[in-house]
């Protein structure tokens, strides 16, 4: 086996999968350990035998092994979740990650398993998404979808989710990477579009079931977005974000990686721009990147999507709390780069008369500012 390569051992009997998943549990074992003690050990039984003498060495007293029991229970935990484990070496588990050289060990799967197995474009961004990036993640969701490639992501708020609604409403070819455990949705109002991912996609995690996500969960969850693609499309990012940091996993897995341009003015924008800068492919719209992996370019949808928030009532009939509520919606649907008042009226579902005097709200407060031909900009 040559250096560096991850060992294809596959688990074969039930007691296997146990002991594998003892390992992938145990302290201080990431995956890359994992995967360097079966390449020495020959099987996750003998690296189990030799982990406390490893751990002596290193100078750690008192190391145990992860317990049989906590397996077992974690066990009946997933499948009471309707999970499936899928472990490192198995047929079911996706080759685009086999040999990654921190491929996860295990993975918790819900949902069509065959998706993990097909052609797969990710796509990431920002949270606090604009109006224009969400629009293009849903352009470009639906776009790929009808174009027979799997859209991978995270189930995150603003472009995870817009590209994962887009998908669905495409031909339903969508993937979602949890940072924390399998039957743990993050965050929480998403749990109706996790449940439509079950049905119609796929969802997959590498931790227990019932683990809340944390800080560091999202790094290693945005590893798995990398590896499971052929490209990832960023776009949204800020300079600073988990979105660059999905990028440079793609990088590094020699994946092709890829970018929506956006304003120089808006912070949203600036990691694209950095990465279409240092050489990413600059994304218009689905056929770009279809084009750039030798997909056919089939007729792409309108990018006016069907989907929209519920309408917000009319601003007489509103409490100041669902005035406060409006206002946040417009501003986060803008930024330096004019948006047209008709489109937000559109992106928010409501009508002029409920629109039209919150916007002059927000302008005598100094929050947006009025340009030629109808167009709106947010001020900093």
């Amino acid at each position: 086996m040559a250096d560096g390569q991850i060992p294809n051992l596959q688990p074969v009997t039930e007691d296997d999968r146990l002991d594998c998943l003892r390992l992938a549990r145990s302290r201080r074992v990431g995956a890359v350990t994992y995967h360097r003690l079966l390449a020495e050990h020959g099987s996750a039984r003998a690296a189990l035998a030799a982990l406390p003498g490893i751990a002596r060495a290193a100078g750690v007293e008192d190391y145990e092994i992860c317990p049989l029991g906590v397996v077992i229970a974690e066990q009946k935990q997933g499948r009471a979740a309707g999970a499936r484990l899928v472990v490192h070496g198995q047929a079911e588990y996706p080759t685009a990650l086999t040999d990654l050289p921190d491929a996860p060990p295990v993975l918790w799967t819900l949902g069509d398993i065959t998706l993990l197995n097909r052609p797969a474009v990710g796509m990431v961004g920002a949270r606090n998404a604009s109006s224009l990036g969400t629009r293009m993640a849903r352009r470009l969701g639906q776009g790929l979808s009808e174009a027979g490639l799997t859209v991978v992501s995270g189930l995150a708020r603003g472009i995870d989710s817009a590209a994962h609604e887009a998908a669905l409403d495409g031909d339903g070819r969508t993937v979602a990477v949890m940072a924390g455990g399998i039957d743990v949705i993050y965050p929480a109002e998403n749990d109706g579009l996790a449940r439509l991912i079950d049905a119609r996609g796929c969802r997959l995690s590498e931790h227990p079931p019932g683990l809340e996500p944390q800080a560091r969960h999202f790094p290693l969850r945005n590893r798995i977005v990398a590896g499971l693609c052929r490209a990832v499309v960023v776009v949204e990012a800020a300079a600073k974000s988990g979105s660059l940091i999905t990028a440079r996993a793609a990088l590094d897995y020699g994946r092709e990686v890829m970018a929506v341009p956006g304003h120089p003015f808006d912070a949203r924008a600036s990691g694209c721009n950095m990465l279409i800068r240092d050489g990413a492919l600059l994304v218009r719209g689905p056929q770009d990147v279809l084009e750039a992996l030798g997909a056919p370019c089939q007729a792409q949808p309108d990018p006016e999507m069907r989907l929209a928030p519920a309408p917000v009532p009319a601003a007489s009939q509103r409490p100041l709390k669902e005035v406060a509520l409006l206002h946040s919606m417009i501003l986060s649907r803008l930024g330096p780069s004019p948006l047209a008042e008709d489109q937000l009226m559109r992106d928010l579902n409501v009508t002029s008369a409920q629109l039209a005097p919150e916007l002059v709200n927000l302008e005598l407060e100094g929050h947006i500012a009025r340009q030629p031909g109808g167009l709106l900009a947010r001020i900093k």
